[in-house]
């Protein structure tokens, strides 16, 4: 039954219907061809979604939009062009930079390129950088958005894998990091080669005025994760009170925001919301079918019997991981792979929380990567360029990421 599925999958993936309604019609119709009765349907689908920690995905949406239409990711933008902007290719670490300081704001990869894009695209070409090597980069730094945290895919995990939230956000620090100095390593070396100008001269009295300029949005990450890590409130309220703290720092300390544009951000989130509930929903039917048919332990008899390599079978999940990420949005991709993949990793030692590390960042890279490459798509639209020439151009940054991302697999076995 579970080829039927599979066929059933492909078909309607191949008929151009929506992710989600290609999960829910794929599993009901293997269902009913099983004798399985479709009550079952709308109680999984409540039961995928029923958590209370799955609060925190709506909120860190609606907090992500308002700081990325807001002054708030301008002003980080302006302090990080501060401090690095005097090195040569400068603009690009700025563009990294500032990726990585909205992740720890937004917990959204789209929302991070969009975000930072709107900010720096303007003057990456106005500066003479490649416009598309600029938007690539742009669009590979979102990556990082859903790595540090806080982290939306993180969040889906942790309730499908039935892990501690906070013991992910922990550990996708150092991953995340890694991803920056990656990007900022080819970054340079591209900057070098096509001789880019200098940025913002280094001067104390400009990095003491965007600091204070930017301190509100610098004090964002540190009230968000220093609240979940000493335990004063839980992800889910850290979500909460990460969307207050962005709409009152936009309504009343920058003013860059209106009530009208506001309430566009709160439908638009809630969309993107409902979207995210519905793939979860659907595709909990779905693996709610999968494990009544033991698949699970038949991929992971079927890879133990292929080999017995530790390092091998690692491999072989990787890149599992990789290429559903080429063609699955990230909340469907998880729900799907994690009950999949997650016993044959157990069976490998490596732990839910290394086992969650590795597929979000797996499925990250998956944003720029064709043919459902999200982040992409926004740079595409934020710098007006075809997205062909964006594909092209990220290149080099989807190299040292898959690079970065073999470390992370493999780096704490061997050490």
């Amino acid at each position: 039954m579970s080829l039927v599925l599979a066929g059933l999958f492909i078909l309607f993936l191949l008929m151009g219907l929506p992710i989600a309604v290609v999960l829910g019609a794929a599993t009901m119709s293997a269902l009913n061809l099983s004798g399985v009765p479709l009550m079952v349907v709308p109680q999984q689908m409540f039961s995928g979604i029923n958590s209370f920690a799955l609060v925190a995905v709506p909120m860190f949406v609606l907090a992500g939009d308002v700081m990325a239409q807001g002054e708030i990711s301008k002003r980080l933008v302006a302090f990080a062009d501060a401090m690095f902007g005097f090195i040569k290719g400068g603009l690009s670490i700025v563009s990294v930079l500032a990726g990585m300081f909205f992740a720890a704001i937004s917990g959204s990869g789209a929302a991070t390129t969009a975000a930072v894009g709107a900010s720096l695209v303007p003057e990456l070409k106005r500066k003479g950088y490649d416009p598309a090597a600029a938007a690539s980069l742009i669009a590979a730094s979102g990556t990082i958005g859903v790595v540090i945290p806080p982290s939306v895919p993180m969040i889906i995990y942790a309730v499908i894998a039935q892990e501690s939230v906070s013991k992910l956000f922990l550990n996708g620090f150092i991953p995340g990091v890694a991803m920056g100095v990656g990007l900022i390593i080819v970054a340079l070396i591209q900057g070098h080669r096509r001789a880019y100008p200098r940025g913002t001269p280094f001067n104390l009295s400009t990095i003491g005025r965007t600091l204070l300029s930017a301190m509100w949005g610098l004090f964002a990450p540190l009230i968000i994760l220093g609240g979940i890590f000493s335990g004063i409130f839980t992800p889910s309220e850290a979500a909460v009170v990460a969307v207050n703290y962005a709409i009152l720092v936009s309504l009343f300390i920058y003013r860059d925001l209106t009530m009208g544009q506001l309430y566009r951000i709160v439908v638009r989130a809630g969309v993107t919301t409902a979207v995210i509930m519905f793939v979860i929903s659907a595709s909990s039917v779905l693996s709610w079918a999968l494990s009544s048919w033991q698949v699970p332990g038949a991929i992971a008899d079927f890879a133990l019997a292929l080999t017995g390599n530790l390092y091998m079978l690692l491999l072989i999940i990787m890149l599992i991981i990789l290429v559903t990420g080429v063609f699955l949005e990230t909340a469907s991709a998880l729900v799907i792979l994690t009950p999949m993949l997650l016993p044959l990793a157990l069976q490998l030692g490596l732990g839910t929380v290394h086992f969650g590390i590795i597929i979000v960042v797996g499925l990250a890279i998956g944003m720029v990567t064709p043919p459902v490459a999200i982040n992409l798509f926004v740079a595409s639209t934020t710098a007006g360029l075809p997205i062909e020439k964006i594909t092209r151009a990220v290149l080099p940054y989807l190299g040292i990421l898959i690079v970065v991302y073999l470390i992370i697999g493999f780096g704490p076995l061997m050490w």
